[in-house]
């Protein structure tokens, strides 16, 4: 048999972030100082340098063979899953604004998790891109004070930094599902959230608005949070409210994977309450009961944030940070116009 011999743990490669930790500075001074920038007091380089020394890092082999002086025509782009469709879809439009004009993007996909966040984001810094397009995690951004390239946010703001933002109307789109719900005549209406992101809060703030505009009280036990955002759990939660001794009467689901499992459940059990999710999905429209939805244009997110990127890397906008909020509008199929005493009624199994 061939000789075995036992590995060691892989160690994590230092980046230019815990640089700029050991040394007390910003990204940005870590970046000079490693591809020989101007501007950094002597003292500062040594402590950087010192810093470097003592963790081993090494710079990126593709940042080193940029010329110094050489203008990138590179853009990044830091998101989530990309298996979810809503990613893919702002991907796939920040790409064709960007290769329209010469530029290409570098992805990043990070899932919601901070330090791979910061990994990630150090390492296309590295790289001397034009300009980075984020989907924040739930961090703080600060380290991206100084990083010496242009930062546009999408979806939902960061903490720590001022920069531009690129996002949808969250608490207007919540109002206008859930005022449709009311006006049908619906006064128990459950809400099913995924984990508080920015984005869910605000749905949820729009949810509340709706209430208080038609003097209704919210049922805070229809206030559902779930500990996954994910359609199980959501299949999960739906079970369970329709099988109180006073279900509600219709359902408000705030992404379009909750709201796949909110119908799964509701398909099981024979129900059918009124039905509202918030983002479109595949085939909604193709159900025996197609199913009403609050949309945005999800292209024209990651479009914006690839024009406003790119205005801002040329030095064409030196506005202060827009703050760009895209409407919402409502899809009316069948589910969401059912009336309160269809919540009752069981369907043909």
């Amino acid at each position: 048999m061939p000789e075995t011999f036992p590995t060691k743990p892989e160690v994590p490669r230092p980046t230019m972030i815990d640089v700029a930790r050991r040394a007390g500075v910003g990204l940005g001074t870590v970046s000079r100082v490693v591809n020989g920038g101007h501007g950094v007091r002597d003292e500062t380089a040594q402590r950087v340098r010192a810093a470097i020394d003592d963790l081993g890092f090494q710079r990126n082999e593709v940042a080193r063979a940029l010329r110094p002086g050489k203008k990138s025509t590179s853009l990044a782009l830091v998101l989530g899953d990309l298996t979810n469709p809503f990613y893919a879809t702002i991907a796939k439009s920040s790409l064709e604004v960007a290769g329209q004009s010469g530029f290409a993007v570098v992805l990043g996909s990070v899932d919601e998790d901070p330090e791979g966040e910061k990994r990630a984001i150090q390492e296309l810094v590295s790289r001397q891109v034009a300009g980075l397009m984020i989907v924040p995690d739930q961090g703080d951004h600060a380290f991206l004070q100084g990083a010496g390239v242009p930062v546009v946010f999408v979806d939902r703001p960061a903490t720590g930094i001022d920069a531009d933002i690129v996002m949808v109307d969250n608490e207007g789109g919540g109002k206008l599902a859930t005022d449709h719900l009311l006006a049908q005549g619906h006064e128990r209406i459950a809400i099913i959230l995924a984990p508080s992101y920015y984005t869910i809060g605000r749905r949820l703030r729009g949810f509340r608005r709706a209430h208080r505009a038609a003097g209704i009280d919210v049922d805070e036990s229809l206030v559902i949070q779930l500990p996954e955002g994910n359609a199980e759990a959501a299949e999960k939660a739906t079970r369970e409210v329709m099988l109180r001794p006073d279900p509600p009467t219709a359902i408000f689901a705030s992404t379009n994977f909750l709201t796949e499992g909110v119908l799964r459940a509701l398909g099981e059990l024979g129900r059918e309450p009124a039905v509202v999710g918030f983002d479109d999905f595949r085939l909604a429209d193709m159900l025996p009961t197609p199913v009403t939805v609050v949309a945005s244009d999800i292209a024209e997110l990651g479009r914006s944030a690839a024009r406003l990127l790119l205005d801002r890397a040329s030095g064409a906008d030196t506005r202060p940070p827009q703050r760009i909020v895209l409407p919402c509008g409502l899809i009316e199929r069948g589910s969401g116009e059912r009336p309160p005493d269809s919540a009752a009624k069981r369907k043909p199994r």
